[in-house]
């Protein structure tokens, strides 16, 4: 209870006084027409702090286009993958990049599930399984937005109403995601969801980093710190086996202490495409209040990401599937490790897995999320 309590909290600070503002705000927050979907308008929102940080967010999918961060050497660079254009996003091609991936982050077995005696079947996208919501996830939607001021930065707020039975999920569920950026050089993004009907869900945002600068080659260098001592073993097609296990000291998922991403990610060849694509266990799963679940570092550029979450799991993944068939930003073809994420989530397949953290959403009480990721140089 302390845990939905601070975050009821929290999400009324963030958006105080939003509304009451919004004349004032929206004049600040930089709008602009990016394109047009089957008649809807599709807008991209220019948040900057004091600092120089910029970042960039469309209502196509709750997609980061850019976040724009100081190095150094006092240069900024754009540090997430993505594409310069709309077209680039709504392509069939897209893996994801920048956005919120809902109803399901993350994969499901066989693409069903069972609540409370009723067994239901879901869109396949990945197999026999189904991955990021689907066929037609969060991140393929148009979201309503509206910007906002408030004493702690500027933002913006999408909301999204997913139907009953979209890509086989039942319920009628709003949600709402805030992206903040602070003075702080941090990025708040608070998610909050409602249902109308018992339901499982589980959201994510998906932003490959290359923290050298999104077009600047893989990501083998910039090193990692995980806090996290666990993770949930999968099968040959990344689905859980329900087992929670420790991570083997020195092994090529131990990332207790700062290291290069590629100094062990050979020992991962064996896997399908190979590299990290992996769910680790913060603070073994439990949930809590707000806590540290990893940083980076680019000793090239001295770039430092940290990631916070009141999730369980973070899915640590370094874009294995890319392949230089993608053209993104600036020209840039995105190869293999051309970019890392760090996913806060709940654990992948957890409707199948009774000992995992529950995902399961009624409608007496919301789903609520913190992640924030802040940006430094060291």
């Amino acid at each position: 209870m302390k845990r939905y309590y601070y975050l009821s909290f929290f999400f009324f600070l963030l958006t105080a006084g939003c509304a009451q503002n919004k004349s004032k705000s929206d004049s600040q927050v930089k709008k602009q027409v990016w394109g047009e979907i089957s008649g809807q308008t599709v807008d991209l929102y220019t948040l900057m702090n004091k600092q120089g940080t910029q970042i960039k967010i469309t209502n196509y999918g709750a997609i980061i286009q850019s976040i724009s961060v100081i190095d150094n050497k006092g240069n900024f660079n754009d540090i997430v993958l993505g594409f310069s254009t709309l077209e680039g996003y709504v392509s069939k091609n897209s893996p994801h990049f920048g956005g919120v991936v809902g109803r399901y982050a993350n994969r499901i077995a066989n693409a069903q599930f069972t609540l409370d005696g009723k067994t239901y079947h879901l869109s396949k996208n990945n197999g026999a399984h189904q991955i990021h919501g689907g066929t037609s996830g969060f991140d393929s939607k148009i979201w309503q937005a509206e910007s906002f001021k408030n004493e702690k930065g500027e933002g913006v707020k999408l909301i999204y109403r997913s139907k009953d039975g979209e890509e086989g999920f039942p319920a009628n569920v709003q949600v709402t995601v805030n992206y903040l950026l602070t003075e702080q050089n941090e990025l708040l993004i608070a998610y909050e969801a409602t249902t109308d009907q018992a339901t499982v869900i589980n959201l994510t945002q998906h932003s490959y980093f290359n923290l050298n600068g999104q077009d600047s080659g893989d990501i083998l260098k910039q090193e990692v710190r995980l806090f996290a001592w666990q993770y949930t073993p999968v099968n040959q097609d990344f689905i859980p086996t329900g087992k929670i296990e420790y991570v083997e000291e020195d092994g090529a998922l131990d990332f207790s202490h700062f290291h290069p991403i590629g100094e062990r990610i050979h020992l991962l060849d064996r896997l399908p495409r190979g590299g990290y694509d992996f769910n680790y266990v913060i603070e073994k799963g439990k949930k809590s209040g707000l806590k540290i679940a990893a940083t980076a570092y680019a000793p090239q550029t001295g770039r430092y990401l940290e990631m916070k979450t009141t999730e369980p799991g973070m899915q640590f993944y370094t874009g294995n599937f890319l392949d230089g068939t993608i053209i993104g930003k600036n020209g840039k073809a995105y190869q293999k490790h051309a970019g890392f994420c760090f996913e806060a989530q709940h654990f992948p397949d957890s409707p199948n897995h009774a000992n995992f953290p529950t995902t399961v959403l009624r409608p007496d009480k919301p789903y609520r999320q913190l992640t924030i990721y802040k940006f430094s140089v060291k």
